[in-house]
């Protein structure tokens, strides 16, 4: 836990392993932190990872953050999410979080 941010597993976890971040302070929006809680949250963001990477072994990661109704946020104090990822845990990964509006989720250069 640091002076300005704490971790800890979603309770809703979309795979084994999802963990948020969270200010202290609260406030709704990731756009309201101050410049000392984004760096926390991002040191933060790292020490998860290395916990995460020991414990689950995933192959990759999405970081996230909803801002706004519009962008699906239903809990107004801002975290941070930590999604581990699993070869096969979709039939197609490309698109990553783009994901969130699906008929854009699939592209090709």
């Amino acid at each position: 836990m640091h002076e300005l941010a704490y971790s800890a597993r979603d309770t809703y976890a979309v795979s084994p392993g999802h963990t948020l971040v969270i200010p202290k302070r609260h406030v709704a929006s990731f756009f309201d932190l101050t410049q000392a809680e984004v760096a926390a949250c991002m040191d933060l963001i790292n020490e998860e990872k290395k916990r995460i990477d020991g414990e689950f072994n995933p192959d990759g990661y999405n970081i996230g953050v909803n801002v706004g109704p519009a962008a699906g946020q239903s809990i107004f104090h801002v975290h941070i999410h930590i999604i581990p990822r699993y070869k096969g845990d979709v039939e197609n990964p490309q698109g990553g979080v783009r994901h969130v509006i699906t008929r854009n989720a699939h592209y090709t250069r």
